[in-house]
């Protein structure tokens, strides 16, 4: 568990990538003087300095290190039992007016939260030490490439935010001098862990974060959902870009034919799984390739879109994960790998539910306590996290750090849905794409919400995550579109559903690789479909079937379009948009009317 523990002094050698920016410096000194550490700690990202923390992390008992013949230059932390998950309840978009955040953010304003939030820091870091890390998110030759510094009385957030972003130097050569440079504020402090004093909080006209009282990866490495899509989606909108909650994945057939697709997917659909896709004996010479697992910044160039990952490293949820879901994740995180709240075996390995073989007969659980098969408490948190750096990735797309970015042939969607959605269906166009996208939905997990199977409409995945009115989110897309001359082919994906007796009816995994092939044969122009109300699906004679073995009842029972389920999707659609408030862009009600009409003529 995070330790409230002294400060530390850097040996003489680390803290090189101390920066002459006078903004930046000033902004250090201000933020001292509220927080009055002990000692300021500039971090540098080398490898001397991350073995000098580790160490020390783990004689504070904030890490423990584990079986170095199993698992090589790997710790486990465990978070306090009430700080193991986002908190979107405690999540502010901070703007001088409500109506800039929207109706899917919390808001307050600018000056009362700034006021609340520097009297939980006054003296905050008293006694400890304050570290300031410089950091990079985006390849370093890209132009969407954003720098910022993070300061943090946190070992753990140091450690993983090497992991996670490009840390030290570089981002401070990027930054240079100039005090007018755009740069991100990030503030965090652990003050007690006290749910109650729990504040993530963005002010986008700021670009800057602040960040209290949890110690949980997604609120306090503010370099990812923070930075990344919520202060960046601000960013993006204001500067004609697109920052999106979308893995990017690359498909190279048996003749070297490669392109690129991004998707977004909510949690528990099997995101991490897609982005490392393993192709099915059938699929010979194919390979897919991973440029990122998570969040896409797109830019528009000679027509199209070019996506970059801005992460360094991936920060994944670990229950489930296993050779057989995911062998490429399984040999990421087998060395160099940061484990939060999974349980600790005898012989100091990491186990969690789901892991491949035999639960060990004890273990020592995520919150320290002993475990036994027989227990009635699961060993690893359900959200328990790896972090680990995307170079341990097997399949790393060789463009993952192209600052020109890769190619976008096609945009998947996709959610959790037992029924409704087909396997796979095509947009007819950008506009009826974002359509698509601003009405996903998905089921709810236990994991997730307590509630089981509870339809929740998450647009383009990015519901938690848009750091402005989601409505102007809409027309931001709308707006995207008319400036792309070849857009990408947008598609909807449901590994999910379900038949008559419950069970699943796609075996998925690394068979999603025949849905990727239809979508890629579309993109190239040579792949048949059949028009239907809701968009184009592949006709039997255009999808892959050998050696699959699912039934043609089954193939038509996963492409069913049924009418009275559709009538209950159109209202959910409309309820939907109504619970927004009247944000909703003309054109996306036009889009459901058209819908309506199809589906009344089918």
């Amino acid at each position: 568990m995070e330790k409230l523990a002294p400060a530390i002094a850097p040996p003489p050698d680390i803290g090189t990538a101390r920066t002459q920016n006078r903004a930046v410096l000033d902004w250090v000194q201000s933020v001292a003087r509220l927080t009055q550490p002990e000692n300021i700690f500039w971090c540098d990202g080398s490898q001397g300095e991350n073995e000098f923390l580790l160490s020390e992390a783990e004689r504070q008992g904030s890490v423990i290190k584990l079986n170095q013949e199993r698992v090589p230059r790997s710790y486990l932390h465990r978070s306090n039992p009430n700080d193991v998950a986002r908190v979107e309840q405690f999540t502010f978009i901070c703007t001088p007016t409500k109506e800039e955040a929207g109706p899917t953010n919390n808001w307050s304003a600018p000056a009362e939260m700034y006021q609340k939030l520097h009297r939980l820091l006054a003296g905050a870091m008293r006694g400890r030490t304050m570290f300031v890390i410089p950091y990079m998110m985006g390849p370093p030759d890209s132009p969407l490439a954003k720098i910022g510094f993070e300061i943090t009385d946190s070992i753990y957030v140091v450690l993983s935010m090497r992991i996670m972003s490009r840390m030290g130097e570089g981002a401070v050569k990027r930054l240079g001098e100039s005090t007018s440079a755009e740069w991100n504020r990030g503030v965090h402090s652990l003050l007690d862990v006290n749910p109650e004093r729990r504040f993530i909080c963005h002010f986008p006209q700021d670009n800057a974060i602040i960040s209290v009282g949890s110690g949980y990866g997604g609120n306090v490495l503010l370099s990812k959902k923070c930075l990344a899509l919520r202060i960046g989606s601000y960013l993006a909108r204001k500067q004609g870009w697109l920052a999106e909650h979308m893995l990017i994945l690359g498909v190279e057939s048996p003749e070297g034919k490669k392109h690129y697709v991004a998707a977004a997917f909510p949690s528990a659909c099997g995101k991490t799984n897609f982005a490392m896709l393993i192709p099915p004996r059938h699929f010979a010479g194919w390979k897919v390739t991973t440029v990122g697992d998570d969040i896409a910044w797109m830019q528009i160039r000679d027509g199209r879109l070019w996506a970059v990952n801005p992460e360094n490293g991936y920060f994944g949820v670990v229950p489930g994960t296993s050779y057989k879901s995911n062998p490429n994740a399984m040999r990421a995180i087998s060395h160099d790998t940061i484990y939060t709240n999974v349980a600790l075996t005898d012989d100091g390995d990491a186990w969690w539910e789901g892991k491949d073989g035999n639960p060990p007969p004890h273990a020592i659980d995520w919150r320290g306590d002993d475990w036994t098969p027989q227990s009635k408490d699961k060993a690893a948190h359900p959200n328990s996290r790896f972090a680990t750096p995307q170079r341990n990735n097997p399949v790393l797309d060789s463009d993952f750090d192209n600052g020109a970015g890769v190619p976008i042939s096609a945009i998947i969607f996709g959610g959790r849905r037992s029924d409704t959605m087909p396997l796979v269906f095509q947009a007819f166009d950008w506009e009826h794409g974002t359509y698509i996208g601003s009405t996903m939905a998905s089921e709810t997990t236990a994991a997730a919400t307590g509630v089981v199977g509870q339809v929740r409409r998450d647009p383009m995945a990015m519901l938690p995550f848009c750091g402005y009115n989601i409505g102007d989110y809409f027309r931001h897309w709308l707006a995207t579109g008319k400036r792309l001359s070849n857009p990408p082919l947008i598609f909807h994906v449901n590994w999910f559903r379900k038949g008559a007796d419950g069970r699943f009816l796609w075996p998925g995994f690394g068979e999603n690789m025949r849905v990727l092939k239809w979508i890629i044969d579309r993109a190239e122009g040579h792949g048949g479909g059949a028009e239907t109300p809701i968009g184009f699906i592949p006709r039997p004679e255009d999808f892959d079937l050998d050696e699959l073995g699912v039934s043609r009842d089954t193939m038509r029972e996963l492409f069913a379009i049924k009418p009275e389920e559709w009538q209950r999707e159109l209202e959910g659609h409309a309820k939907f948009f109504e619970s927004l408030g009247g944000v909703v862009p003309d054109e996306l009600h036009k889009q459901r009317e058209k819908l309506a009409d199809r589906l009344a003529q089918h």
